[in-house]
């Protein structure tokens, strides 16, 4: 090597991305490209003692909204923190660009609905320093980060900036709209956007609680999209749909979007309570497409979707209650010292909540409620739920709930999986992952900062289902670590990355696999306006590294910012 190494990472375990058997390496960077693996003699100007520890490629998070966050800092965690070394930004169809001035409220409103970012946040924290997606992405190659960025053309955006209200309003584009539309696409391709991406869900909705603009939207302008998209040779096609009622009908759709463009298509797939077999043919579909040549991939994730429940977040089992309202708006510390008093405590505990539809309200199935713990315990069985620890200590679930949310100050956590949790355990979502046509994704990170902190499932997904799952069902490490990183950097086109290997972009994680565990989540208040969000830490990550340049130390950020964003496709080494 005629050129001394800037960082040696020294005898570690590698585990290179490609699914194939760990080795004992060095691996010598330059210049943040991974220059040597192998035993290398040369010293370099920083080492890193791995011995004992694991060394993998960074992870590749393929579904995140940190649309906003990456505008305002360059600490984009929690995702950098939990080993998160690039990440995707503008799913599930919501985003900032292109955008009009007088349009921005609306977007506001929207991703404060569909993304639960409050709107003082947003509206102090976005700099509006664009107004076309090329824009957008000229800003924010202008900053730095911890991490890499790459985005996606939003959907809601293009109806809104070019419908204006009659997007909004989700009226049917007409075939002038489907063009402007599909030409903003492709410029925005063509700008260095990996893809496009839309919402067909219900669950997605503005803060005022109308649906997303881009619900409706009719097969022909889904497809003139899809098609302008397939002219650029670039970029994929991300959804997120119900898929109720017509499965069949929605899934033959986006096959058809995939054939006529020639571009992949990845969709959401979750365990749904009222379909629960639903994503096993929602994968059908997609394996019979894949059969016939057509590129479909199922995101799932590594454990429930879940809300977080607590006195300092945004829901807990008492906001139903009408006696909530006496302390909803005071400040935290006054809200706790309110909640303490005997009186306050015996109403809520006892008033009734009715029931939405005949179903009772979805904060009180208490059978499906869980402390979360430290270190939270994602896939708990049923004897610790808050119905059965009520009844074997004899009180009932509301009283039992409300003294533990009252517990260290008032900042216990409790745990509401909402997806993937029919069975009360995750024996389906190994299923999924096992699946040849997913990627893991759906982490949300950046998004619903109040209530969830599904980020740090690259950490859990890495740690449970290759050492912890009491069930079994394991994977092999090798297998995972290809899952979280190779395997998403390809399926973005970003085939400089993923792997440890000479000529790769030296995006590293550095892990005490015996030692890697999330810690609790917590509260902290250092948004914009002094907004409020969750945040997850870990330990165990001796190092993660981004394009040669540590950011962690043993959990503990160094400062640096070497990320940047990402504009298109990337090469792999020599190709």
């Amino acid at each position: 090597m005629a050129e001394r190494p800037t960082l040696v990472i020294r005898g570690g375990t590698v585990v290179d991305g490609s699914g194939g058997k760990p080795f004992a390496a060095d691996v010598a960077i330059i210049d943040g490209r991974i220059a040597q693996v192998g035993k290398v003699v040369e010293a370099g100007l920083e080492e890193i003692d791995a011995r004992g520890a694991l060394v993998t490629p960074g992870f590749v998070d393929v579904h995140t909204h940190y649309d906003a966050q990456v505008t305002w800092t360059g600490h984009i965690t929690p995702s950098s923190c939990n080993g998160v070394t690039t990440a995707l930004l503008g799913n599930c169809g919501v985003g900032f660009a292109p955008c009009r001035p007088e349009q921005r409220d609306m977007l506001i409103r929207l991703m404060e609905g569909v993304e639960d970012i409050p709107e003082v946040v947003l509206t102090e924290g976005l700099p509006w320093n664009w107004h076309s997606f090329p824009d957008f992405l000229d800003a924010l190659a202008q900053r730095r980060f911890d991490l890499d960025v790459a985005t996606q053309v939003p959907h809601a955006a293009l109806r809104v900036y070019v419908m204006g209200e009659r997007g909004a309003d989700c009226e049917p584009a007409t075939e002038a709209d489907s063009r402007w539309m599909a030409a903003l696409a492709a410029e925005g391709i063509r700008a260095g956007a990996l893809g496009f991406s839309t919402s067909r869900t219900l669950n997605h909705r503005t803060a005022d609680g109308r649906p997303i603009p881009t619900l409706r939207a009719e097969e022909r302008e889904l497809t003139a999209i899809a098609e302008a998209i397939g002219a650029t040779g670039m970029g994929w096609l991300q959804v997120v749909s119900d898929f109720d009622d017509a499965l069949g009908d929605e899934m033959a759709m986006l096959r058809r979007l995939v054939e006529r463009s020639g571009r992949p298509l990845t969709v959401t797939v979750l365990e749904r309570d009222h379909d629960p077999e639903s994503w096993r043919r929602q994968l059908d579909g997609i394996g019979a497409a894949n059969g016939a040549g057509h590129i479909m991939t199922g995101q799932v994730r590594g454990r429930p979707t879940s809300v977080l429940l607590g006195f300092e977040l945004s829901l807990n089992p008492f906001q139903p209650c009408a006696s909530w309202k006496a302390v909803a708006d005071l400040p935290f510390a006054q809200r706790i010292a309110a909640l303490r008093d005997p009186s306050l405590r015996q109403r809520l505990i006892s008033e009734e909540v009715p029931a939405r539809n005949g179903v009772p309200h979805r904060l009180r199935h208490w059978d499906r409620i869980f402390p979360l713990g430290d270190p939270p315990d994602y896939e708990p069985p049923p004897e610790l739920s808050i119905a059965a620890l009520a009844q074997s200590r004899g009180v009932t679930p509301a009283a039992l709930a409300y003294d533990l949310l009252l517990e260290k100050d008032g900042r216990t956590i409790l745990y509401r999986p909402m997806t993937n949790y029919l069975h009360g355990n995750l024996d389906s979502v190994r299923d999924m992952l096992a699946h040849p046509n997913t990627l893991i994704g759906l982490g949300d990170g950046g998004a619903h900062v109040g209530i969830m902190c599904d980020a740090t499932d690259m950490t859990h997904t890495l740690t449970h289902w290759t050492r912890d799952r009491a069930a079994g069902g394991l994977f092999p490490v090798e297998w995972m670590v290809k899952r979280l990183t190779r395997d998403n950097a390809q399926a973005i086109g970003l085939h400089d990355r993923g792997l440890v290997a000479p000529g790769a972009k030296a995006d590293l994680n550095v892990i005490d696999y015996g030692r890697l565990k999330l810690r609790a989540p917590e509260v902290v208040y250092d948004l914009p306006a002094g907004g409020r969000r969750l945040m997850q830490r870990a330990d165990g990550y001796v190092a993660t590294i981004v394009s040669g340049t540590a950011i962690f130390r043993e959990s503990q950020a160094t400062g640096a910012l070497p990320g940047r964003l990402v504009r298109g496709p990337q090469k792999a080494a020599g190709a």
